[in-house]
């Protein structure tokens, strides 16, 4: 089983959710902050190779299990956008909560307003590609009219999961991290952590 594993990120809410999903497996959870981890330039064109690229570009500076993920939000009605793109695009327009309008005025044509959240995670264990696993996690639903919720992550104030009333920014974590694409991947992970 693998005691220590370094989460390619210095982002603190996502370590903080990977860090709850993975500790009951008693795996320790590193920050990219901890271990001194350089910034790693996503230039793939999927968010499987994404999640690779950083994975295989973290393995080589910190030598052991590598945790690396890409994820992004996907608004059918919009070509799949901003999708790869979901965090630059937000800057690009000022930012959350600014980007909501964004996302808003270019749906407002369109009857369908439904998207997902989709999450590509790679646990790097080794030097060899074979040592490369890759867990797909996606959660569905539909963007809000308006945004709600006192969870300000992302995109969340305005996404309402598929089976819920509430936007992502009103629920729980507890919930959220039990539905979210990022806890489905995870989920996968753990199971193969159980099994490794």
């Amino acid at each position: 089983m693998i005691q220590k594993i370094v989460l390619a990120t210095h982002n603190a809410h996502k370590l903080e959710e990977v860090r709850a999903i993975l500790k009951p497996l008693g795996v320790e959870v590193l920050g990219g902050d901890e271990v001194g981890l350089k910034d790693i330039e996503e230039t793939g064109e999927t968010f499987e190779e994404n999640s690779r690229l950083k994975a295989r570009a973290a393995y080589a500076q910190v030598q052991m299990p590598v945790l690396a993920d890409d994820s992004g939000l996907c608004i059918k009605a919009l070509g799949d956008k901003p999708g790869l793109h979901s965090a630059r695009f937000a800057a690009e327009h000022g930012g959350y909560p600014a980007v909501f309008d964004t996302v808003w005025q270019a749906l407002k044509p369109h009857q369908d307003w439904s998207a997902y959240f989709i999450c590509s995670m790679v646990l790097k264990t080794g030097p060899l590609p074979a040592d490369e696993h890759v867990f797909i996690g996606k959660m569905t639903g539909k963007i809000a009219p308006k945004a709600s919720g006192t969870h300000l992550f992302g995109y969340d104030p305005i996404f309402i999961p598929d089976g819920y009333t509430e936007t992502c920014g009103v629920l729980e974590p507890e919930i959220k991290n039990k539905i979210s694409h990022r806890a489905k991947a995870l989920e996968k992970l753990t199971g193969f952590l159980r099994g490794y």
